[in-house]
């Protein structure tokens, strides 16, 4: 358990600051893109805005409760066990969700593959950080 909380949290701030720079850098080279969020579907009041910022960390121990219970199916070098996971976790998690949300909010195909994207490259450095810290 010690394992997992600890690979969890190294993930979850390293998650956390990649997200937050690629936030700044995506609004900065694709603005259209973000204005796409102006929409009365991600208007927030504001009340649950800690939630938001906690994702990395809950995205993270989830994740690091995943890999300890599989890391034996992932072989090789960390970066190959890492994008490995990244996949398998946006197979069997991202793509159904994706498609569950494009089918039933109105955001647009560009919107729901970026959040695949981004998702993907969580996962992937998620599974990078847990092979060095728990093989």
């Amino acid at each position: 358990m010690k394992k997992i909380l600890f690979s969890g949290l190294i993930a979850g701030c390293i998650l956390f600051v990649l997200s937050y720079g690629g936030l700044y850098l995506a609004v900065k080279f694709f603005p259209s893109l973000f204005t796409e969020y102006n929409n009365p579907l991600f208007n927030s009041d504001g009340s649950r805005d800690l939630l938001f910022y906690l994702h990395a960390f809950i995205f993270s121990f989830a994740l690091a409760w995943f890999w300890d219970r599989f890391k034996g199916m992932f072989k090789g070098l960390p970066l190959l066990r890492g994008i490995e996971f990244g996949l398998v976790y946006s197979v069997i998690a991202l793509v159904p969700v994706m498609w569950i949300s494009f089918s039933a909010l109105d955001i647009t195909v560009i919107m729901v593959l970026s959040w695949l994207v981004y998702g993907l490259l969580q996962a992937v450095v998620a599974g990078i950080v847990f092979a060095k810290v728990n093989p």
